[in-house]
């Protein structure tokens, strides 16, 4: 336990960091991430065999 008297410049250090802790958070937007850097993109199943299986080996299949 810490005891004793504190000087009014501790006081005033205490007063300052209390008052900016009550204080609401603002959140900030997150990133738009481009369709290049999509997770899904980088995560998606093997090529197909078969008629059309380079359409479907594109992007956005």
């Amino acid at each position: 336990m810490v005891r004793g008297e504190p000087t009014a410049e501790e006081l005033a250090a205490l007063t300052v960091v209390v008052a900016a802790l009550s204080q609401p958070r603002t959140r900030r937007r997150a990133t738009p991430v481009g369709a290049w850097a999509s997770y899904g993109d980088a995560h998606r199943g093997g090529l197909r065999a078969g008629p059309g299986g380079w359409r479907a080996a594109g992007r956005f299949a």
